[in-house]
């Protein structure tokens, strides 16, 4: 493996069908919505050549082919290339999604949550109904318009990608901060298509306590009925962001497994963005899947607590096949295109970004390996292979996991 950073751009073959069609093409920059200059071709900047022996290099092309690939968390937003644009770019409708990205990643299905933590058209603090529904709006607007990408409304749909050589995108949220105490706009999202979605952020909400929380009061009476409601509806329940007491009370209110989409063991990198073990075995022990979370600064590990790499990342990925077992873990890496860290820093203190990834550390710019979602599931089969994992195994944490529960699930 080759840790040295290129900025070569991807090649090679496009994994999903694509033709070319960039969001909003349909419109008019400058007269329907203002443009903010964007990154290119660097946006897919490799970081990390993983080099594979031939035999290798069949694994990985036959799990490519033939298995279902699931990322429980990345998205096709892209990132303004000056930090300057990234609040008022935030601040209106026209954010671009990369069609063109995505169809590189060799991703078959997609938790995509619209990068809704981060819409602020009608608010200063996000994470409000108004601005959430408009978002959804003019993202499905937009999809409308091309072929790389379909929304999944149930399993059947989730199976389809794969063949059809198209991307299922599964609708989250990040948060149901937006429910305020109205139970029933949980049918109103199932309506809109959402089919996942968080109990809190980092900060407490109706339903129970966020992970930056000092107290963390559990989940409240008005959290049981949304978890119910839910469970009646079949949609899936992510804990990514809640509390330990709170995620323990979901997982053991729920009819069904829960997932944690997206994050890592606190025993590998102490951070409240990390789950303890407790909550990690009481999750696989309902039946639920972790993904793995490769944002900067998040899955760090002790060993090396100032270079966030692929390596760190994968650390959690086998801290947790030895905790719960090879049955309960995914991959969820979080990535999208363009600078990362610059959207950290601008929403920092809207979102407690920097207190949840807890211990000092040194700011990595980036992780070496799993920059963007057009290198970042590729690399993390690759790593696994170069490691000797089955490929049973492999197709297992890739997305057979994730597959199983979601077969429960969703209607």
């Amino acid at each position: 493996m080759v840790m040295t950073p290129q900025k070569s751009e991807v090649k090679g073959r496009i994994g999903k069908q694509f033709d070319g069609y960039q969001s909003f093409q349909y419109l008019t920059p400058g007269k329907d919505y203002k443009p903010v200059q964007l990154p290119q071709s660097e946006k897919y900047r490799q970081t990390v050549e993983i080099k594979l022996r031939e035999d290798q290099e069949r694994v990985f092309e036959t799990l490519l082919k033939y298995y279902p690939i699931v990322s429980l968390r990345d998205h096709g937003f892209v990132v303004p290339k000056n930090q300057e644009d990234i609040i008022p770019y935030c601040r209106q409708l026209h954010t671009a999604f990369d069609y063109e990205g995505l169809a590189l990643s060799g991703v078959d299905v997609l938790f995509e949550n619209f990068m809704d933590g981060i819409s602020i058209l009608t608010s200063s603090n996000g994470l409000k109904w108004d601005d959430v529904i408009l978002t959804l709006g003019i993202r499905y607007c937009d999809m409308a318009k091309q072929d790389t990408v379909y929304i999944a409304r149930n399993y059947q749909d989730l199976l389809d990608a794969k063949g059809s050589n198209r991307m299922a995108i599964l609708p989250s949220l990040e948060a149901a901060s937006i429910l305020e105490n109205e139970v029933d706009r949980v049918d109103v999202l199932y309506g809109l298509g959402i089919r996942c979605l968080g109990i809190t952020y980092n900060e407490a909400n109706t339903l129970g306590s966020g992970l930056m929380e000092k107290q963390d009061g559990g989940l409240t009476r008005f959290g049981y009925k949304v978890v119910e409601r839910m469970n009646t509806l079949g949609m899936v329940i992510d804990i990514s962001h809640c509390g330990d007491q709170t995620s323990l009370d979901v997982i053991g209110a729920s009819d069904v497994p829960v997932f944690i989409t997206h994050a890592g063991a606190r025993a590998v990198w102490n951070s409240p963005r990390m789950k303890s073990d407790e909550v990690l075995k009481a999750c696989a022990e309902k039946g639920g899947v972790i993904g793995v979370c490769a944002a900067p600064n998040t899955t760090l590990s002790a060993k090396n607590p100032n270079e966030h790499t692929i390596e760190s990342v994968m650390e959690h990925l086998e801290y947790l096949i030895d905790l719960v077992g090879v049955d309960h873990v995914g991959l969820g890496p979080d990535t999208f295109f363009g600078d990362h860290v610059g959207l950290q820093h601008a929403f920092d203190d809207l979102l407690s970004l920097s207190e949840s990834h807890g211990e000092h550390f040194e700011e990595s710019s980036c992780v070496i390996g799993l920059e963007n979602p057009t290198e970042a599931t590729k690399n993390m089969m690759k790593w696994m292979i170069t490691q000797n994992y089955s490929i049973h195994d492999i197709q297992k944490i890739i997305g057979g996991n994730a597959l199983r529960v979601l077969q429960d699930i969703l209607t």
